[in-house]
């Protein structure tokens, strides 16, 4: 259906490969983006004239996250919706920025006008427009000197890039790498900073550079284990790079040595009403089920209790997905799938247990919840003890 300009209110997605011209400028590790040089001026007005409420742009092959900004002039012009513009870097880029955007929207079209054109309270100016006088005059944005035109493939043969240092900066990029930053210190009196005068440390199995391993309290088995950074660190998303570096080297030893006992391992995250990260590993024999059938049992009971589980590329990174500071569940599994879900009001804190405890898995109902599983101190200690001994040829930080 064609609609006059005045009924016209905007789009809601609007999908292009360059930049648009003077959206913004930031700083990254390879240098700055200069989008009065590398921007066109073609989509910024393009932009200008479709209003959508969000535009993602992939040329610059780097994550930016724009604050929104206006389509109108306070005061001069009807009040419109704002704009969110979101470039997004190439997929499985070695620096790990964030290639993914997980959103919901509800069309327009089905919105009522006030929550529509309701301003979030860091909008800003509209970038494209010189000035209000200019704009409400109905002057364009000048056309770039000269815009040469090019053709963009997708080129699969591009090799991924050089090794990392452990800042998880380009080898190259930096003369002077910045010294890994210490951990944010916990407001109050933690669970698991390593530190901490609360730590039960007879729970404690093994202990890296930056991350340690201990048994799960109230475990779902005997050898359900919890890696854990030694500092504070909330979430996976808001860990340094060298604290990354070493949950990945304890995720592959872990399957590794877990494999070598007739199992396969489930990791998850609950990234909700939780002060320092845990990542839950959860050992299941091979013969109680296969990947799949556990795929389908979160999947299933998501479902069931109106939970969005999405899943996300294999090779992905959570950081490419969640903001520091957002609440999340995510799941992994044996095979590098990934099952994620931004949680956005409340959340069974038992889910993850509840889908590994249920009849389709460990067959363990009764277990669901670790308060109902604990043992006490003398036979946690035996089991650590007994965890210590068989990790013990797996142990990788005895090379260093």
């Amino acid at each position: 259906m064609l609609c006059s300009t005045s009924q016209f209110k905007g789009v809601d997605i609007l999908l292009t490969s360059p930049w648009p011209k003077y959206v913004g400028n930031f700083g990254n590790s390879s240098g700055e983006v200069d989008t009065k040089k590398c921007g066109s001026a073609l989509i910024s007005g393009l932009a200008t004239d479709l209003k959508p409420r969000y535009h993602f742009a992939a040329l610059e092959k780097t994550y930016y996250e724009r604050l929104p900004y206006r389509n109108h002039i306070v005061l001069q012009e009807t009040a419109q919706h704002a704009t969110r513009f979101i470039a997004l870097a190439s997929v499985g880029n070695p620096e790990k920025k964030k290639y993914l955007y997980a959103f919901s929207i509800v069309p327009m079209k089905l919105m009522d006008a006030a929550e529509l054109v309701k301003q979030p309270p860091d909008v800003t100016e509209n970038p494209y427009r010189k000035s209000g006088k200019e704009a409400s005059m109905g002057k364009p944005i000048p056309a770039p000197e000269e815009e040469s035109a090019c053709q963009f493939f997708f080129d699969l043969n591009e090799k991924q890039g050089r090794k990392r240092s452990s800042t998880g900066r380009d080898s190259k990029s930096s003369p002077h790498p910045k010294q890994p930053r210490k951990p944010p210190q916990p407001p109050g009196p933690c669970w698991f900073c390593l530190a901490s005068p609360e730590v039960e440390k007879h729970l404690v199995v093994n202990i890296g550079t930056h991350c340690y391993l201990a048994l799960a309290k109230g475990g779902l088995s005997d050898d359900h284990v919890l890696i854990l950074p030694i500092g504070h660190y909330q979430s996976v998303v808001e860990l340094s790079a060298e604290v990354v570096e070493e949950v990945e080297k304890y995720k592959v030893t872990l399957r590794r040595f877990f494999k070598s006992r007739g199992k396969r391992c489930v990791l998850f995250e609950r990234n909700y009403k939780s002060h320092h990260l845990q990542l839950q590993v959860i050992p299941v024999p091979l013969s109680r089920c296969t990947t799949d059938d556990i795929k389908d049992a979160f999947v299933t009971q998501a479902e069931q209790q109106q939970i969005e589980l999405l899943e996300i590329p294999e090779h992905s990174d959570i950081k490419q997905i969640a903001q520091p500071g957002a609440a999340y569940f995510y799941v992994e599994l044996d095979t590098g799938e990934k099952l994620f879900h931004r949680i956005k009001k409340n959340f069974p804190l038992q889910f993850g247990r509840e889908v590994l405890a249920s009849e389709a898995i460990l067959n363990i109902p009764d277990k669901s919840d670790w308060r109902q599983c604990q043992v006490s101190k003398e036979e946690e200690e035996m089991l650590a003890r007994r965890f210590r001994k068989d990790f013990e040829p797996f142990d990788f930080t005895l090379d260093d």
